[in-house]
């Protein structure tokens, strides 16, 4: 008998434990993954009874939440619709977050650590829970005009970012094609999966925020910068220094020809041979493949991390890593000094690189927020410092680099992002994408520029036009676009 009870025992002991530890795995272990389980309904009821706190640029909300009068209580709304969609990205019932919405939720929804005193205070005077205030970096002149000078290049797909060089703050970001986020903040389920649906399947992506993320694209010309500090940073080189000319050159070890884009030898050249300077502003393939063999990988591959390139980047959302290739054979290494072969960009890495030039050589963690803050009080909960990543380059090389980039707007293949009065470097660039189709090439504009008051600015532009185009085409499309965002920045 007793034998017989002290099984008993030990078999409700035991189904104690495990009841006590399945509770224990719900309540703690997968306590994050039910309430995210988008089938979990009270969550999502729970997610919408709360007023979500705005996305503000300057001030005035671009997402903000306004009573639903259905059962959720609340809806996001998008004054402005697709100009900062891909900012603010969308808060929606059926197909989650995305962009702000989605980086800094836990302060919109007011459960970041940083809002603990707030959340006792609504719980002891019991105010209806509601979530901070996030103030962007965002320049809404700035944001404008790119948005606008993108969507004037009819057909095609590509993206604008705008950085200040002194403090990383991001001043525009944009995206074309683009969307209206209201359609996801509707309650009507099937007409959000429907939008969704129609979106995923639309050949131009519009969902894709391509200036930190998506496929990434073939730098062309544009990555010549990297290159260019790779050798003057070496020491064995200046932009006195010489390469040989010809109209064309086999690439090492292959019979396979590259050539400059007008099928010559580069502008400025004195007998067979040009100079650095000219090679740059001039924009000549031929001599970068000779400096990109003469530098060797790991020189250019040093120089591409020390300008953010292998970092995956929060700013808050993420950003996708741009690449520069390993173990290339001296073809390929040809290629990528020219920014073809298999080196993939970022619009944002190609401002982050003109950026730290402009701010002499440090480079600075690019940032979109900037400032948290309590709805009800309108006290200042967080606000990011600009953070430096590091020295990219010296200031000597730095230096050097500002007034190379100087000369291409003003002798050079960026002429068309001149402005009037002030002193604006640039680079153009044209690169080939490896895909079949009616998209062959990049076209990429990246520059800097200083106002009379002090305030910085740098710009990358890139246009993926429908048709082939011309060899120029980079000065008269993204140039010009360069320009206005720039513009845009120093008369705000």
């Amino acid at each position: 008998m007793n034998r017989e009870l002290s099984r008993v025992s030990l078999l409700l002991v035991c189904m104690f434990v495990a009841l006590f530890g399945s509770s224990s795995i719900i309540q703690w272990a997968q306590a994050d993954a039910l309430r995210d389980d988008p089938r979990n309904s009270r969550t999502i009821l729970a997610s919408f009874a709360a007023e979500r706190g705005a996305i503000l640029v300057d001030g005035v909300p671009v997402a903000q939440s306004v009573e639903s009068g259905d059962q959720y209580e609340w809806q996001r709304q998008y004054p402005q619709g697709a100009l900062y969609a891909p900012v603010t990205g969308y808060y929606s019932l059926d197909q989650g977050n995305s962009g702000i919405e989605g980086a800094m939720n836990d302060e919109l929804t007011g459960q970041a650590s940083s809002q603990f005193f707030q959340q006792v205070e609504q719980l002891i005077t019991g105010q209806d829970p509601s979530g901070s205030s996030v103030e962007l970096t965002i320049d809404p002149v700035a944001q404008q005009a790119a948005t606008d000078a993108l969507a004037g290049v009819s057909g095609a797909t590509g993206a604008a970012v705008a950085i200040d060089p002194a403090t990383g703050d991001i001043l525009a970001l944009t995206t074309t094609p683009t969307y209206d986020p209201n359609v996801f903040a509707s309650h009507d389920t099937q007409s959000v999966i429907a939008a969704y649906q129609q979106m995923i399947a639309d050949p131009t992506q519009p969902l894709q925020n391509r200036a930190i993320g998506g496929d990434l694209y073939f730098p062309g010309s544009v990555f010549k910068l990297v290159v260019t500090a790779a050798a003057i940073e070496s020491g064995d080189y200046t932009p006195d220094s010489t390469f040989g000319n010809p109209a064309e050159l086999n690439l090492t070890g292959t019979s396979t020809p590259i050539y400059n884009s007008t099928r010559q030898e580069c502008r400025g050249g004195e007998g067979d041979q040009v100079s650095l300077t000219n090679a740059l502003i001039y924009s000549c393939n031929i001599p970068f493949a000779e400096l990109g063999e003469q530098l060797g990988e790991d020189a250019i591959a040093e120089q591409a991390a020390a300008f953010g390139y292998g970092q995956a980047l929060q700013i808050p959302q993420s950003v996708t890593a741009s690449t520069y290739p390993e173990d290339m054979e001296p073809s390929e290494l040809q290629l990528s000094s020219f920014g073809q072969y298999d080196v993939r960009v970022t619009p944002l890495q190609v401002a982050m690189t003109t950026a730290a030039i402009a701010n002499d050589g440090e480079l600075m963690q690019p940032q979109l927020v900037d400032e948290v803050i309590d709805t009800e009080s309108l006290d200042v909960i967080a606000e990011p410092a600009p953070q430096s990543m590091g020295q990219a380059v010296s200031e000597s090389t730095a230096q050097t680099m500002q007034d190379l980039m100087v000369q291409g707007v003003e002798q050079g293949l960026a002429s068309n992002a001149a402005i009037p009065g002030v002193t604006v470097g640039g680079k153009t660039g044209t690169a080939e994408n490896d895909e079949s189709g009616d998209r062959p090439f990049n076209l990429w504009f990246t520059g800097f520029a200083e106002g009379a008051d002090g305030q910085q600015v740098a710009v990358a532009v890139v246009v993926v036009p429908e048709q082939n185009i011309a060899a120029d085409t980079s000065n008269e499309v993204a140039a010009p676009i360069g320009r206005a965002i720039i513009e845009a920045v120093l008369n705000s």
